[in-house]
């Protein structure tokens, strides 16, 4: 998914985002599960940099790769201006290219959710299985069946404040588990202007067996399987789930 216009507004209308609760979940991950010590993170789908940066100003040393440049660019202008060196990449999840031993893998805030099918989510987990040491740790979130069915599609959200309004239209997808994402956005430029911008998102997820069989057969092990941002298992009208998997050597 290449953000265009969103780009620029993507900090602005994720201000109120659970950022140091991911952060949390990966110090709480790494604390339980980690074998050794783990420094080199790699940040996949890390959009903005809000987590990426997060993480670096703890002592991680993070790598961010992205598949939208605009959203890269606000990354990199903001590691610079919080003093942080950290490097951004412009690849495709399902194709890393340059790394290898990396101690943990982290996708988060959905980012697994834009991959169309069952052969893209594994393609991904093999990439990454690729760039990570043995008993590295993967890190990731996904929107479960009850939300992108029950809470999203045939839904409409909205905000309307001064500097930045939106529409928000959900349609349900051709396929199970599938959802359309019609936004359109309204930024206030000067007295009673306004510019608009249009965009046209499409996510999909899968039952957590699926996702479970998909990375056992990438060469990974589950270690914990938990629910909106919780350590309480998830249940039929959990929104998100977190796993916590492991490189088998």
């Amino acid at each position: 998914m290449s953000y265009q216009h969103f780009a620029g507004l993507y900090d602005r209308l994720m201000e109120d985002a659970p950022y140091d609760m991911w952060v949390s979940f990966v110090n709480n991950a790494i604390e339980s599960y980690s074998n050794g010590p783990a420094s080199s993170l790699l940040d996949i789908g890390c959009g903005t940099g809000e987590i990426s940066t997060r993480l670096a100003q703890i002592g991680y040393h993070v790598t961010g790769i992205d598949l939208s440049e605009e959203m890269l660019a606000v990354a990199r202008g903001k590691a610079e201006q919080n003093g942080l060196e950290i490097p951004f990449y412009q690849q495709d999840m399902r194709d890393l290219n340059g790394f290898t031993d990396q101690d943990i893998a982290v996708i988060f805030c959905d980012s697994l959710n834009y991959l169309r099918t069952t052969e893209d989510v594994k393609t991904t987990f093999q990439a990454v299985f690729k760039s990570m040491r043995n008993d590295g740790l993967l890190l990731f979130d996904v929107h479960t069946l009850y939300k992108i069915g029950e809470v999203f599609s045939e839904h409409t959200f909205a905000l309307n404040d001064e500097e930045i309004s939106y529409i928000w239209e959900c349609h349900p997808g051709e396929e199970e588990g599938s959802v359309y994402h019609d936004l359109s956005f309204f930024l206030h430029i000067g007295d009673a202007v306004y510019r608009r911008y249009d965009e046209n998102h499409f996510q999909k997820t899968y039952s957590i067996e699926t996702y479970t069989s998909i990375l056992n057969e990438a060469g990974f092990e589950i270690l914990a399987l938990t629910a909106d941002f919780t350590d309480r298992t998830p249940v039929e009208t959990s929104e998100r789930v977190f796993f916590v998997a492991r490189k088998k050597a």
